[in-house]
């Protein structure tokens, strides 16, 4: 999408306004290679609704910055040395500097929010950071702990990852008074789709390639993360096999359990095959939320998209 290009653009400006080493840092995190994806659903859900300004650029770039910001902050607590296949921020700078940096890119969203005196756009914005806030602070408390339920987890992945894609495709409504009708049905397509992303991501911790994934396999477990496979999958073992895989959780460390035997027992036991069917489930569930959405091109890319970011899992 060329408006992609003016989004990238625009982070440049930005960035060459402030203190060398802001800059540095946010140039390598925003420059290791993602996908964009909240960025292109402002854009496209923007031309869907036939908007023709500039604020859809604006509000790209300053979701892709919240977006990183949360990264940022997520591999220092996470303790992760590695991205994208590249070396964390944290890892390159240090702790204090990054998560400083990460605290600038949340400030300098809002304050562009602010410059154009967007209250209901920043509304949604700072709805979703604090959504999302909140979700990082319940998987913290779980951290190590294998055994939450279905609820626990769906609650954490609704706050972390669905309430900022919720705030990316509602946003565009906001642009024009025609459209505000649109603000919560987006929303709601957005929610569904960020859950159905986080489920495939959880799919391929399991099933793609360290050189594919960007970080080494089974990551999740390894920090102590309870994904939907593993919770599905815990009911199944017997007390041993429960023990040892709990002991990866605590100590990160693949020592009464080895990365193939966990393997095995996600292949064999069918987890994959239902955390896939739930994947599908709100594919087809926000597919189904855009036939109130204006026809056209943008729509028909929209429907495409999303059945794309399921096949990702597949």
């Amino acid at each position: 999408m060329g408006r992609l290009k003016n989004v990238e653009e625009f982070f440049g400006r930005e960035f060459e306004q402030t203190e060398p080493m802001v800059r540095d840092v946010c140039t390598y995190v925003l420059g290791s290679g993602g996908k964009r994806l909240r960025p292109a659903l402002v854009l496209l859900i923007s031309r869907m609704l036939s908007y023709k300004g500039e604020r859809d650029v604006r509000y790209g770039a300053v979701i892709e910055m919240i977006h990183t910001a949360t990264l940022i902050h997520d591999d220092i607590i996470d303790g992760s040395d590695l991205r994208r296949g590249r070396p964390t921020a944290n890892n390159r700078w240090g702790n204090q500097t990054t998560v400083l940096v990460g605290d600038w890119l949340y400030s300098r969203a809002m304050d562009l929010c602010l410059e154009l005196g967007d209250v209901d756009v920043m509304r949604q914005l700072v709805t979703a950071t604090l959504r999302m806030t909140e979700g990082e602070i319940l998987a913290d408390q779980e951290r190590g702990r294998l055994a939450i339920d279905e609820t626990t987890y769906m609650d954490i992945t609704r706050r972390k990852t669905a309430e900022l894609f919720a705030a990316a495709c509602a946003i565009p409504a906001l642009f024009q008074p025609s459209t505000l009708h649109l603000t919560e049905p987006l929303a709601e397509f957005g929610r569904d789709l960020g859950i159905c992303f986080q489920l495939v991501d959880d799919l391929l911790d399991f099933t793609s390639a360290r050189d594919k994934l960007g970080k080494p396999v089974m990551a999740d477990l390894r920090e102590g993360k309870a994904t939907l496979p593993i919770i599905l999958l815990l009911p199944r073992l017997d007390g041993r096999q429960t023990e040892n895989l709990q002991s990866v959780a605590s100590t990160g460390v693949f020592e009464a359990i080895s990365v193939q035997e966990v393997l095995e027992l996600v292949r064999t036991s069918g987890v994959l095959d239902e955390t896939q069917r739930r994947a599908r489930f709100f594919a087809e569930r926000a597919l189904k939320r855009m036939e109130g959405f204006p026809e056209g091109p943008e729509r028909d890319a929209l429907a495409k998209a999303t059945r794309l970011l399921l096949e990702r899992g597949m």
